[in-house]
């Protein structure tokens, strides 16, 4: 699974597979923490996750809504996706 995007110590993943299940989702990584997070409604879709770092997921995934969901067509034709800018 690569990663599209890392800051703060948060790591944004995605699968690149036809098969991975909708809705369309990115997974988060925050130290012993991990979660799936809609990229449509950008609220988080399971998981625990700490509040600071859950605002600070949702506040990128806002700026670069587009970009997640061209991601996740590529993905779902199999296609590597694209790095994204980290929150800076």
């Amino acid at each position: 699974m690569p990663t599209i995007s890392m800051f703060y110590g948060i790591i944004i993943r995605m699968y690149f597979a036809p098969k991975e299940h909708n809705p369309p989702h990115i997974h988060v990584y925050y130290n012993e923490y991990k979660t799936l997070f809609d990229i449509q409604t950008l609220e988080f879709m399971e998981g625990d996750f700490p509040k600071r770092q859950k605002r600070l997921v949702q506040a990128w995934a806002e700026l670069h809504q587009e970009e997640l969901l061209a991601d996740w067509k590529l993905a779902m034709n199999g296609e590597e996706v694209y790095k994204i800018a980290p929150l800076l």
